[in-house]
């Protein structure tokens, strides 16, 4: 069992017989010394995010997750089909809803975390990092501080963030995929 106090963020647990991720916690302190942690939980079957408070007196169940090897095969109208890496016979579609925003920054034949729960695949988890190349950029004009200094660029993947600048079309950069933005260059275009 988990107590309150063990609720940080990544955490998987059981509420109400569905399995939840903690996406965001903080304790907040109420009238007579009541602490109450206020949390971002994502629902990991269907994709929903809840706001939800608990209270130093809640114990939750640790969620059984089974992790295994998947390989991002296509995405399609909403819906991206994987396999699995080591039977690639073995697909298995999920919508966009319930895979996150994060699915627009994955590159086809990407290897990633599959997600099961009581034998069934639920979701997937994505890496927190990816590096993708620009395909992209307008050029960046000198003294054009107006936005703060940064640009939309367009990735391989299609997926467009706000970059500095100096990033130009063949850059390769690292890309957030939990907030979706540009976190640094790591290597320069031809």
């Amino acid at each position: 069992m988990l107590s309150y106090f063990e609720l940080r963020n990544g955490v998987q647990f059981i509420l109400e017989g569905q399995p939840y991720e903690v996406l965001e916690f903080k304790q907040m302190r109420k009238a007579q010394d009541v602490t109450v942690a206020q949390t971002k939980i994502r629902n990991l079957i269907n994709g929903k995010v809840v706001y939800r408070s608990f209270h130093h007196s809640d114990t939750l169940e640790e969620a059984d997750i089974e992790k295994f090897k998947a390989k991002f095969v296509y995405g399609n109208r909403g819906k991206y089909v994987f396999c699995q890496v080591d039977d690639p016979s073995k697909r298995f579609e999920l919508p966009g809803e319930q895979v996150g925003e994060g699915i627009q920054f994955l590159k086809s034949n990407e290897v990633i975390d599959g997600l099961r729960f009581k034998g069934n695949i639920i979701n997937i988890s994505l890496p927190v990092k990816v590096q993708l190349k620009v395909t992209e950029a307008p050029p960046g004009l000198k003294g054009d501080s107006a936005k703060g200094g940064t640009k939309l660029v367009t990735l391989e993947t299609g997926a467009t963030v706000q970059a500095p600048l100096f990033i130009e079309t063949g850059d390769i950069l690292e890309i957030n995929t939990d907030t979706g933005e540009y976190s640094k260059r790591v290597g320069k275009g031809e």
